[in-house]
């Protein structure tokens, strides 16, 4: 078989604090295939954006990566100079942040921020940059694109700059596109809108996406495959058929049924019990168990192995994955 776009095995990306070592990321291992969406959920503080960033070799300082392997196109990235990694990022990797405000130089124009990032992985001269940035802005469907070349950020609405930040992040055309959280600030409208229009670019020109979120409407919406992260940990991985529809981990359930469901409507939402815990301070055995209703003795004394389930390319971390019936979206048992 051939080798994925991406590989990461064993991934551990620890933050050095004067209050201890934060395990931000222990022991993640993914895999996206050429032209595949992934989506990786889990709440806040799961560990979803530190494991993005490894990748693109960016994690701020306190931040380490001591242990893994991350390969790329064939490349193990961990083995690359910070020069070498500038000519992948924003290349063959693309990367949409959670906040467009936030990435979007204030005193440049947009032109002077499309151009800039264009020249400097292609060999085109400005006028040439900027006739690929036109183009990028007529694909994300900027309305009179001429007149916002010319603009600051603070001239635009929230969806026009999360537009301009896709178009960024795909100006050079790259094999795979990270996208952490890209509609969490717009309204419900835009949101859609954004989304329908980065399904279509993804198979327009071909491209990989990991998709980065915590809303699991999202994910049925977009990705093929689904990983779970928690508390810096993959809980469960399979399709997105596969894990909606059969899921193998209480907290993938949990997440499920903690989503509004339009056919359930009199149905109480349920909840999802206590927060991430300390990374500082992990719970022994399973990371979940202080927050599991299922947990049993055995789940605070071992740590679960991450085993095959049926089908074969469904994976849970669960002691009694194979014994439990849990919930489905739609609240069938």
């Amino acid at each position: 078989m051939p080798e994925p776009l991406l590989t990461v095995d064993g991934l551990r990306t620890y933050f050095f604090t004067w209050a201890g070592v934060v395990r931000a990321v222990d022991n993640v291992s993914i895999h996206v295939e050429k032209g595949e969406t992934l989506g990786i959920v889990g709440e806040s503080g799961s560990g979803k954006t530190v494991t993005a960033l490894s990748v693109m070799g960016i994690v701020p300082s306190p931040g380490k990566i001591v242990e893994g392997r991350i390969r790329f196109e064939g490349q193990d990235l961990l083995s690359k100079s910070q020069r070498e990694l500038q000519s992948i990022r924003g290349n063959r990797i693309g990367y949409i942040f959670q906040d467009p405000t936030a990435t979007l130089d204030p005193v440049y124009t947009i032109r002077q921020q499309l151009v800039e990032v264009i020249m400097q992985h292609q060999p085109l001269t400005k006028d040439g940059a900027y006739d690929r940035a036109l183009e990028l802005l007529q694909m994300v469907g900027i309305p009179a694109p001429e007149l916002r070349m010319n603009q600051y950020p603070h001239q635009l609405s929230g969806g026009m700059k999360q537009r301009i930040a896709v178009a960024r992040a795909i100006c050079c055309n790259p094999s795979l596109l990270i996208a952490d959280e890209p509609t969490t600030a717009l309204d419900v409208t835009i949101q859609a809108q954004i989304l329908v229009m980065m399904k279509d670019l993804i198979k327009r020109l071909g491209m990989a996406m990991i998709l980065i979120t915590h809303d699991m409407g999202i994910v049925a919406e977009t990705c093929d495959r689904v990983t779970v992260l928690y508390a810096g940990q993959v809980f469960e991985t399979g399709t997105t058929d596969q894990v909606f529809w059969n899921p193998k981990h209480p907290y993938t359930e949990a997440l499920l049924t903690s989503v509004p469901n339009p056919r359930l409507i009199q149905k109480r939402l349920d909840v999802i019990p206590g927060n991430i815990p300390d990374l500082i301070h992990a719970p022994t055995g399973c990371r979940f168990n202080p927050r599991c209703k299922y947990a049993q003795q055995l789940c605070v004394d071992k740590i679960p192995e991450f085993e095959f389930q049926e089908p074969p390319d469904h994976r849970a971390a669960c002691h009694f994955a194979k014994e439990l019936h849990l919930k489905t979206p739609v609240g069938e048992e």
